[in-house]
């Protein structure tokens, strides 16, 4: 017992060595008195167990304190060296550095400001609204019938009673027309809600804009020179665009605009299933009874609406096939539409 401790003061003693030591002499000192199976600390811990019980506990006591006290100062003077040397735990500085992920907008949202610039630029002021509707302004103020498909549970994301995640962006024109006198001309972005299949090109939860304009005068020839002036500063100078006839509650007479596909140029691909045309928006003149649902005087003033889904125009635009990409979050291929963004 004696001649353990003994060893045990002689290397106590040695713990002043360590401050001073080394990054090389410090390995050599940790071996020395901490190694497995040459340390003179590790020996003196093996030969406790063959002291008597009296022996033992005051051997054990003082030989694991002062395991203690060498782990905390090897610990301490490794800091300090790695400090020194201008490194830090788990990072080796001499490595090549690795680029970092820069962020940028998503496609769709610099579609959506794109847009909403384009009409800012025709008079257009951005309109928002609450995702959460009453079927008042969802459905019935915009002129849907009480047994139109669209009011089904199976269509539509119904929170309780006649609360529901909106269809589309076009409860916001009602909230708008109730609240500002004509003349108006507001552009609305927003997230809507549809009980559709996620598919190639179908998704429950997607991005649409809608237009309103309201005003003393306005004609059909208005509502098309706007929307077709849109189509020419988005896509290209060139681009031709036509009108077919459609329905809409909300609109009458009502009208989907198609545009030249921009990737055939209108020869016909797989991408616009070979007609050249690729349909952007159901459009239309604002039915009178929603004029009036809204307290506007439908005989002074008329107007033209329309609606659009941006995720389907940056597909059209950049010969994307499937709308599923654009929810995936992958860097990959995001980082090709966020202006240098990796």
């Amino acid at each position: 017992m004696r001649d353990l401790l003994a060893a045990l003061a002689e290397l106590r003693e040695r713990l002043k060595e360590i401050p001073q030591a080394d990054e090389r002499r410090l390995s050599g000192l940790k071996t020395e008195i901490l190694g497995r199976r040459v340390g003179a600390l590790t020996q003196i811990l093996g030969r406790i167990p063959k002291l008597d019980p009296a022996s033992k506990k005051e051997v054990g006591a003082s030989a694991n304190a002062l395991k203690r006290a060498f782990e905390a100062a090897f610990a301490a003077r490794e800091g300090e060296l790695k400090r020194a040397a201008g490194t830090v735990t788990g990072v080796d500085l001499t490595m090549p550095g690795r680029a970092g992920w820069r962020g940028g907008l998503h496609l769709v949202t610099q579609v959506v400001d794109e847009i909403c610039e384009i009409f800012r630029e025709l008079g257009f002021t951005r309109a928002v609204g609450p995702e959460a509707e009453t079927e008042r302004y969802n459905f019935f103020a915009l002129n849907f019938p009480k047994d139109h498909p669209a009011l089904d549970a199976q269509d539509s994301f119904y929170l309780s009673g006649d609360i529901l995640l909106r269809t589309h962006t076009s409860p916001v024109q009602i909230r708008t027309l109730e609240r500002y006198p004509p003349p108006i001309r507001v552009v609305i972005p927003g997230q809507v809600y549809r009980r559709d299949p996620f598919d190639a090109s179908h998704a429950p939860v997607f991005q649409q804009i809608e237009g309103l304009a309201v005003d003393e005068g306005i004609t059909f020839v208005d509502f098309k020179a706007t929307l077709a002036t849109f189509a020419r500063k988005f896509f290209a100078p060139d681009t031709r665009v036509r009108f077919r006839p459609s329905y809409f509650p909300f609109t009458e007479p009502s009208a989907e605009m198609d545009v030249q596909c921009q990737i055939c140029k209108g020869v016909g691909c797989p991408t616009c299933k070979q007609t050249g045309w690729m349909e952007i928006l159901g459009s239309g003149l604002v039915h009178p009874a929603v004029l009036e649902n809204c307290g506007v005087d439908s005989e002074r003033y008329t107007g033209f609406a329309w609606g659009m889904g941006p995720e389907r125009i940056a597909m059209s635009r950049h010969g994307i096939p499937d709308i599923r990409v654009l929810f995936e979050s992958d860097v990959r291929f995001l980082a090709q539409f966020a202006g240098g963004a990796r």
